[in-house]
């Protein structure tokens, strides 16, 4: 365990070079992704949700596609399509950009819904049915999503079903005034080539091909005890509360919850969970699942949640 921790400190290290003053989204990018689910950044414009994505599949040595999604962005242009071939006398398929292990879905809430629910089956079963034929996605395989707060031109919400596929929901924010001057000292003048400058440095490649995929394996036998599930089980059962909270957290998304509770507490060095490994992941689990009767901010609505059942 203490050799895996120390590997993930230097990710860890290195994407905090990258992204500088974003230390707990960073940490969640990465739990996001031990415990194998999908990653939702919602932010506006220019804060390093594209950079920590890049970074992200850099540093763990994973294969990257990035796919901007525009109002006339089609399901083929994601998923793939076939084109007759002359000289072989044959359709033959081209994998669109879903078939790699790390999908950046940026700004995935200006393409139309028809175009959003490409993806469903994806994140949801690890493959892609295209023209009739199902075709299985690279392990691992993780989606990144974009989107841009919702009160902004050209926009469409993501339906209840399509934010369900989504682990964690994150925001980023503006950085602080150390961070910011940083990030200002250490951009130079742009290379002839270039039309911009290069702000954000490289992550180095840290992580064998293989190491990830084992590293999710034991997250998921990360031992849960029964005060943590109690504790678990107390927050399920408080969101559905109807009296409280119009919708409240699935079955699926207390497995999820339960998962990210894991991979925290694996990021911490620990083969076992405590109730504040799943307080710490739960805004960003819950936060896009559990509605208030009345509209108030996401992070209001979880913190009423928590009120509803102490941490033991």
């Amino acid at each position: 365990m203490s050799s895996a921790k120390d590997a993930l400190q230097q990710v860890e290290h290195a994407l905090n070079e990258v992204l500088l003053g974003k230390p707990e989204p960073v940490r969640l990018a990465l739990a996001c992704l031990l415990a194998n689910g999908h990653l939702l950044i919602e932010d506006v414009p220019g804060v390093g949700k594209t950079t920590l994505a890049h970074a992200l599949a850099r540093a763990m040595n994973l294969e990257y596609q990035r796919v901007q999604f525009t109002s006339d962005l089609l399901p083929g242009d994601v998923l793939g399509v076939s084109i007759f071939e002359q000289a072989s006398g044959q359709f033959r398929f081209h994998p669109g950009p879903i078939f790699t292990q790390v999908l950046l879905a940026d700004e995935i809430n200006r393409a139309p819904p028809k175009t959003q629910s490409a993806l469903l089956e994806a994140m949801e079963e690890r493959q892609a049915s295209v023209e009739g034929a199902t075709r299985e996605l690279p392990v691992p395989f993780f989606v990144i999503a974009t989107q841009n707060p919702e009160e902004q031109v050209g926009t469409h919400p993501l339906p209840e079903s399509q934010l369900d596929r989504f682990l964690m929901r994150i925001q980023l924010g503006y950085p602080d005034a150390g961070a910011e001057r940083a990030l200002l000292e250490r951009s130079g003048p742009a290379p002839a080539a270039a039309p911009v400058a290069e702000s954000h440095p490289t992550p180095p490649r840290l992580v064998a091909p293989h190491q990830l995929r084992e590293w999710q394996d034991r997250v998921a036998e990360v031992h849960a005890g029964a005060e943590v599930l109690d504790y678990l089980q107390g927050l399920i059962s408080a969101s559905r509360d109807r009296a409280r909270f119009a919708h409240g957290l699935s079955p699926r998304a207390g497995l999820g919850l339960l998962r990210a509770a894991r991979a925290h507490a694996f990021l911490e060095g620990r083969d076992y969970t405590t109730p504040d490994d799943i307080a710490h992941v739960l805004p960003a689990v819950a936060g896009h699942r559990v509605r208030a009767r009345e509209p108030e901010a996401p992070e209001r609505t979880v913190a009423r949640l928590m009120e509803c059942v102490p941490t033991p």
